[in-house]
């Protein structure tokens, strides 16, 4: 495979790129810094096919991207594909607006095909290559320049390795027959809206107990005003207020700006400041959240209860047979969450849909109705029909009736 030198004007990047777009696939990585800035820092994108790779350095003067956004975005002819991707395509969403497609991802895919949960890229290199990737550059502070020869490679060893795996991960996917499993989970994580950030719906990402309009007013006013404030400074939110202090405060309001010199999480410069003073308008003027924005209420039904929480608990048992007897992560099937909603009696759940049903939820349903139970067959814990075991049973009984009916008749 040619590698080569670090990209850092258009014209390499436009030529490169047009080669790319030839490709069956490319795979990509990229290299960032969010520490200090509301969005995250794009340093550095790697990108390869099965021939050639190249890392491309974004901060490098005068260098326009478009050529290589618009491969990620408009491109429908080449297969993307990432590990671990969720934050790599935020940030191709941040610059764009819009989400690399057709996307593939390795981590995910490897959930179809192991019992591999969250398996790390390290870690995929060595199950696939039998290669040990060097970490040593994983902590680099990638926004300084210049570039070390050895920091370039290893981010571009992050997609030169990806693409000799996917073709070998793809034979599997195909004699698994497990590729239309995937399909959904690609589309979720290309998904936009899983990458906007509106403002108004920040305060759905804060823990908030109870369902007060008015302290959920207050919140929703809260997040927005602190997703405005972290956007103008380009600072994390959290150095702007951490959740747990904007959730006290929606939840017990300070009458005056002096009491924030009160809350916890908060200086006692809020007190005078003008940060202090935005904060406490945003308390005035904010109005009880409307009732078509409350919060959905928990669908899970009513509490399991002692007797719930035991069929719950063989649900996850019937959960890991199954995963051990395909070989599949089991939370590519279903969560405890879903499990425990199914036990409470819910039935319009993702289990008991396509694949999903015929793999694993069939039998969680059965389970949960009385129609199948455990048994043990040659030392293992397998799944056996309620009716098949009440049948061997009664053969067992007849069986040894029979044998002391002969006894007794020898007597």
């Amino acid at each position: 495979m040619k590698i080569h030198d670090l990209i850092t004007t258009t014209e390499a990047l436009d030529d490169l790129v047009a080669r790319l777009a030839q490709s069956e696939f490319v795979t990509v990585d990229t290299e960032f810094m969010r520490e200090n800035t509301y969005y995250p820092e794009l340093c550095l994108v790697q990108i390869a096919n099965d021939k050639e790779a190249a890392a491309v350095d974004p901060l490098a003067d005068g260098i326009d991207l478009t050529s290589l956004l618009d491969l990620m975005c408009d491109n429908e002819e080449v297969l993307k594909i990432f590990h671990a991707g969720g934050q790599d395509v935020e940030i191709i969403y941040n610059l764009t607006g819009k989400t690399p497609h057709p996307i593939f991802d390795t981590q995910i895919a490897m959930m179809a095909i192991s019992q591999s949960e969250q398996i790390g890229y390290a870690n995929l290199v060595e199950s696939w290559l039998g290669t040990t990737v060097d970490k040593g550059a994983r902590f680099t502070d990638w926004s300084r320049r210049p570039l070390t020869d050895r920091q370039i490679e290893y981010a571009i060893g992050d997609v030169t390795y990806l693409s000799e795996i996917f073709p070998l991960m793809l034979k599997k996917l195909i004699k698994t027959g497990r590729g239309g499993w995937l399909n959904a989970e690609m589309e979720k994580l290309a998904d936009p809206e899983n990458y906007r950030n509106d403002p108004n719906n920040a305060w759905r990402r804060i823990r908030s107990q109870g369902r007060n309009p008015q302290v959920l007013g207050r919140l929703k006013g809260l997040a927005a005003w602190r997703e405005g404030e972290a956007q103008h400074k380009d600072i994390p939110r959290g150095r702007i207020m951490r959740d747990e202090t904007l959730a006290d405060i929606a939840a017990h309001p300070p009458k005056k700006q002096s009491d924030l010199a009160k809350v916890r999480g908060l200086s006692n410069a809020w007190r005078e400041n003008d940060i202090g003073k935005r904060l406490m308008k945003i308390l005035t003027d904010a109005e009880p959240l409307p009732k078509e924005e409350m919060p959905v209420k928990n669908k899970r039904g009513a509490p399991l209860g002692k007797e719930g929480a035991l069929v719950a608990d063989l649900l996850k048992l019937l959960l890991k047979i199954r995963a051990r007897e395909i070989d599949v992560a089991s939370r590519l099937l279903t969560k405890s969450d879903e499990m425990e909603a199914l036990a409470a009696g819910i039935r319009d759940l993702p289990i008991l849909n396509g694949w999903r049903y015929e793999v694993f939820g069939k039998d969680a349903l059965a389970l949960v109705e009385g129609k199948t139970g455990f048994a043990v067959v040659d030392g293992k814990l397998v799944m056996s029909s309620v009716d098949d075991m009440r049948a061997d049973m009664i053969d067992a009984a007849e069986e040894a009736s029979a044998e002391e009916a002969g006894a007794a008749a020898e007597e």
